[in-house]
């Protein structure tokens, strides 16, 4: 099995440290230690129920720890302004609500001020314009800028909910199972967008949940497995996703393969 202990690093973008969480008396997070470097990649995998939401929301400032620290980009989580904190974050949400008939342009300017819908009054400066259609560019989403909302298919949502998360130049990306409800080229298609987020944004840090490995891109760097809201595993990817280690955190025999760069897993038949 993995060690599941974290290394030390100074440099750490994210920290979690003994972090427990409860919610409704509830124990969600039972004591969950793990650090993230700068410009590593993350896939965080676990069975429905894991934690693994509740640990993307603590990353996220979105959430404070039942006990325990949690460290983003150097502040403590209770002890910083968390809007602040959240300007220098990244959130990719495939449940991102937009009521109104935006286009994907207005959409990825909306990371500008934080909000689901375009601020009255607001009105975006030349180079944030310019920054939006520079991602819209880099995710093959150009000819569609005047495209609306409602009008897009999932793939093209998630794209453009990808370029709306980067176009603070966030220094943590925190992605929530973004490939959610795609079918498999539009999957195959948003993977691709992940994997030259590497290649364009050197010093970004990343946390994606999903959970499936088929989906997990190939320019991840590490794992975090969690079995029963704690760390069953955790370090790099080659030493975590292994038949032994997923199949202990899924509780089912699962055979893991790694080709080409992907990885995939079938249940092993008793």
């Amino acid at each position: 099995m993995p060690d599941t202990r974290p290394t030390s690093d100074q440099t750490a973008v994210l920290s979690f440290e003994d972090v427990t969480f409860q919610r409704s008396g509830k124990l969600i997070l039972p004591g969950v230690t793990f650090a993230i470097g700068r410009g590593e990649h993350w896939v965080m995998l676990g069975v429905n129920g894991a934690g693994k939401s509740t640990i993307l929301n603590l990353a996220g400032g979105n959430a404070h720890p039942t006990s325990g620290t949690v460290e983003v980009l150097g502040d403590r989580v209770g002890r910083v302004e968390l809007r602040a904190l959240r300007e220098r974050i990244g959130h990719v949400d495939p449940r991102h609500t937009i009521r109104s008939p935006l286009t994907i342009e207005e959409v990825v300017l909306t990371g500008f001020t934080g909000t689901a819908e375009r601020m009255m009054r607001w009105v975006p400066e030349p180079a944030q314009i310019a920054r939006a259609r520079e991602l819209m560019d880099m995710l093959g989403l150009a000819a569609k800028s005047e495209s609306v909302w409602p009008t897009l298919s999932q793939g093209e949502r998630g794209r453009a909910l990808i370029a709306r998360a980067l176009v603070t130049d966030p220094e943590l990306l925190l992605l929530d199972e973004p490939t959610t409800g795609l079918d498999v080229a539009a999957r195959e298609q948003l993977i691709e967008t992940l994997e030259v987020l590497p290649t364009n944004h050197p010093d970004l840090t990343s946390l994606l949940i999903t959970h499936h490995l088929e989906e997990i891109p190939t320019t991840v760097t590490h794992a975090l497995l969690l079995r029963g809201g704690a760390p069953s595993a955790q370090g790099p990817i080659d030493e975590v996703l292994t038949t032994e280690a997923v199949s202990h955190a899924f509780d089912h025999p699962i055979a893991v393969r790694h080709e080409d760069g992907r990885w995939s897993a079938r249940s092993i038949r008793r």
